[in-house]
């Protein structure tokens, strides 16, 4: 598809509005579920966060190839499909904000993964259709959506959970001072990222129009796209973002209450995760040219590895506060290099005719089993590691075990993945 004019200003818009969606609700919601029923927090055991974060979230996933990639490859064009599962997700987290009980939220929950979570491989799949070079271009176009996670997380907090603003050395820098009833107020970020939903709907209409395949050679988009596991390099891909994706749906579990912890205050909690987001920025500037230099291979290896790292140094509780957030800036390698080098290579592999499809079927694991077990390993976990009558975890053994399965990782990946685009092209 010839790139159409001024078509990297609007993906890159979407891109902002598709991750500012998430990240206005994600960064604090285990720190809000987590919190006792006085405090102003619902009061959930880690076994009922983990479902609600990690089970509720794979079922959309799970379906996004049977639905949402079959219906914007054969049927509907993307961006209005984009629109449509935009406007019902922003209408059940505005209602998930009202509810209090376990039930209603993982019900809630499930059904807006359903029609939520199919929208990050539309973004991914519309933006790869309008590109001309994805490796250089792409990563300009994604890091807009880790700006948009950014603001999401710091706008929500300045402007509902502080007051008297002002600037401090240590992240999040800029800080103030706490409304009273800060942990309650953490569910209004739902709301705030259901407004955001209801606006990047309507911006839909204005992206490049991205109409299906219906003269594919292939009518069931889904098993075509499931037909790439015969490649080794996607197998080989699979596996490996199985095993991250479970430690990296843990990080969003266990962060918020982590850092809670050491001592930060509920308001500082989302805009210091965000120094990952901040990370990603530069590392996802330069990821065109690491992917020319090392390769999907070695710019895969150094995310996983990045993971091991992180947690690693998570461990060492003791450490100054100040040292334990700023090693928040690995996330950022984490993220790029692995989950987008990893996009960009299933695009590279996958025809025309299956793009969406195969973007969410590597979805079903990064977003779909990945988050059943992390959820699973993240309450058994807390069982094991968690001291009688303790509020908290034994950290140190909890961070060591999730940076034992990033350093295996990454050693499996760099022994067996072979890039076959490099293949390809020497052929």
């Amino acid at each position: 598809m010839t790139q159409a004019p001024a078509v990297v200003p609007r993906l890159s818009l979407m891109m902002f509005l598709q991750y500012a969606v998430w990240g206005a609700w994600l960064p604090v919601a285990a720190r809000y579920m987590s919190a006792q029923t006085t405090e102003g927090g619902l009061g959930f055991s880690p076994g009922e966060i983990g479902a609600i974060l990690g089970l509720a979230g794979s079922v959309g996933a799970l379906v996004a190839p049977f639905i949402a990639g079959q219906v914007a490859d054969r049927y509907f064009s993307t961006e209005r499909f984009l629109a449509f599962l935009l406007i019902v997700g922003g209408a059940l987290k505005w209602y998930t904000a009202t509810q209090t009980s376990y039930e209603a939220w993982l019900w809630l929950s499930i059904a807006y993964s359903v029609v939520y979570m199919p929208t990050l491989a539309l973004s991914n799949s519309l933006a790869f259709a309008h590109l001309e070079d994805e490796e250089r271009q792409f990563p300009l176009v994604r890091v807009w959506g880790t700006l948009g996670w950014i603001a999401a997380s710091w706008i929500f907090p300045m402007i509902w959970l502080q007051s008297e603003l002002k600037f401090q050395a240590m992240p999040p820098f800029l800080v103030g001072t706490e409304v009273t009833d800060t942990t309650a107020r953490l569910a209004d970020s739902l709301k705030f990222s259901a407004m955001i939903s209801w606006g990047y709907a309507a911006i839909c209409f204005l992206l490049p129009r991205t109409p299906p395949k219906r003269d594919a050679v292939e009518p069931l988009a889904f098993r075509a796209a499931f037909g790439l596991l015969r490649h080794r390099s996607f197998f080989v891909l699979i596996v490996a973002s199985l095993a991250v994706s479970v430690i990296h749906q843990i990080y969003f579990l266990q962060t918020p209450i982590f850092f809670s912890h050491i001592g930060l205050a509920d308001s500082q909690i989302g805009p210091v995760m965000t120094l990952g987001q901040v990370s990603e920025i530069l590392i996802m500037a330069g990821l065109g040219w690491g992917l020319k230099r090392l390769g999907f291979r070695g710019v895969i290896f150094i995310g996983a590895f990045a993971y091991f790292v992180r947690y690693l140094i998570w461990g060492f509780t003791d450490l100054p506060v100040s040292v334990l957030v700023l090693s928040q800036v690995l996330h950022g390698v984490c993220y790029a290099c692995f989950f987008a080098g990893a996009f960009i290579y299933v695009d590279k592999i996958a025809s025309d005719d299956i793009r969406n499809s195969a973007q969410t079927v590597f979805g079903i694991l990064i977003l779909g089993g990945g988050p059943v077990l992390g959820g699973w390993l993240y309450g058994k976990l807390g069982e094991l590691y968690t001291p009688a009558g303790a509020a908290a975890p034994d950290f140190s053994t909890f961070w060591w075990i999730l940076s034992g399965i990033g350093l295996v990782t990454a050693v499996f990946f760099l022994l067996f993945f072979r890039d076959e685009t490099r293949d390809e092209a020497s052929a």
